[in-house]
């Protein structure tokens, strides 16, 4: 599976100081990146972030100098259709030799959330910057629907997504035919059931995203609550190793969320993440969005962050409190093993 959607291991602890004197960087990466995604392809980063009218993709070998990259657009959306407009949530992932993205999309002249699906785009070249990218259309999902991911875990691929069902985006999974084909039942895995999941005058869970721990434990991570509110927050879902992802009851939920808003730090609506590993493989980081300021909103000044992560003793993501943009931080290592 792709490098960027799940990772195994602690975070390292040996590198020394002299690594990082002349290579800490802060938060945010870019003034502006709402829904940010990163994939890691050995020792090159390919990122992602929603535009609204367009995919492109930032090509670099250090995430910490993201601004220096050059965006490349690979795909503009046709002028009329189900994938025409509100082009958001792109994520790239690499299958079975072959680069993916799977992003949200409204049809034309219908831009409300029960026109919106997610939609996959199939390149076969080595560098998806390059190449042909061929539209494989709208994923066959139960309902209308955002922010789709896909995992492999145990053999079988699955795809997990935020449906609209009743009042509520809640989170579902299917297993998958293909990377662009769901198959059999479509499954809830949860809703928004708690006071933190609705703040903003929404109850939403969005953005899910799938991490493997140290364990063999299973999570989902996931983003609640309006977009638009300083409470939007990262919340988790945990399965025991072995688990059926289908199986609803084998997944519980964290009780708080698990990134938050720092006002200490002005950061606030911490959201939309993904995970990513080091280029040596050893450390584990996040990617989320978050506002510098209150009340912000939800609009193109979200702005990417990244942050290295650890485990608990019970194998759980220790995720860090959201770093202000005074704090340096040291980059992933690109020490080798």
């Amino acid at each position: 599976m792709a490098l960027g959607a799940a990772m195994l291991g602690g975070c390292a602890t040996d590198r020394t100081a002299s690594e990082h004197s002349s290579a800490r960087f802060t938060n945010p990466l870019l003034p502006s990146g709402p829904d940010p995604w990163v994939t890691r392809d050995g020792d090159t980063y390919y990122y992602m972030h929603t535009l609204g009218n367009r995919l492109a993709i930032w090509r670099t070998r250090d995430l910490t100098k993201l601004a220096e990259a050059e965006p490349k657009t690979i795909w503009t959306p046709p002028a009329q259709g189900p994938n025409a407009q509100s082009i958001w949530a792109p994520e790239l992932h690499r299958i079975d030799g072959k680069w993916y993205v799977y992003y949200t999309a409204a049809a034309s002249g219908h831009d409300g959330d029960e026109h919106r699906g997610v939609f996959v785009l199939e390149n076969a070249g080595t560098d998806p910057t390059t190449g042909e990218w061929i539209d494989r259309g709208r994923i066959n999902t139960a309902h209308a629907g955002i922010d789709g991911t896909t995992f492999e875990y145990g053999g079988e691929r699955y795809f997990v997504y935020s449906p609209y069902v009743g009042p509520d985006s809640v989170l579902a999974i299917a297993k998958m035919a293909d990377p662009w084909t769901l198959a059999g039942e479509e499954v809830i895995l949860a809703r928004p059931d708690l006071a933190w999941e609705r703040q903003g005058g929404r109850q939403i869970l969005e953005g899910p995203e799938f991490l493997l721990g140290p364990r063999g434990d299973l999570f989902l991570s996931y983003s609640a609550s309006a977009c638009w509110s300083d409470d939007y927050a990262l919340g988790l879902l945990r399965a025991p190793p072995g688990s059926d992802p289908m199986d609803a009851s084998a997944w519980t939920k964290a009780p708080r969320p698990v990134l938050a808003k720092a006002p200490e730090n002005n950061v606030y609506a911490t959201g939309h993440n993904g995970f990513f590993t080091s280029p040596d493989g050893r450390e584990n980081w996040i990617i989320y969005h978050a506002n510098t300021g209150p009340d912000r909103k939800c609009t193109s000044k979200r702005s990417p962050r990244i942050q290295r992560f650890g485990w608990t003793a019970d194998g759980r993501p220790d995720f860090p409190v959201p770093a202000g943009a005074d704090t340096p931080l040291d980059p992933p290592s690109s020490r080798r093993r």
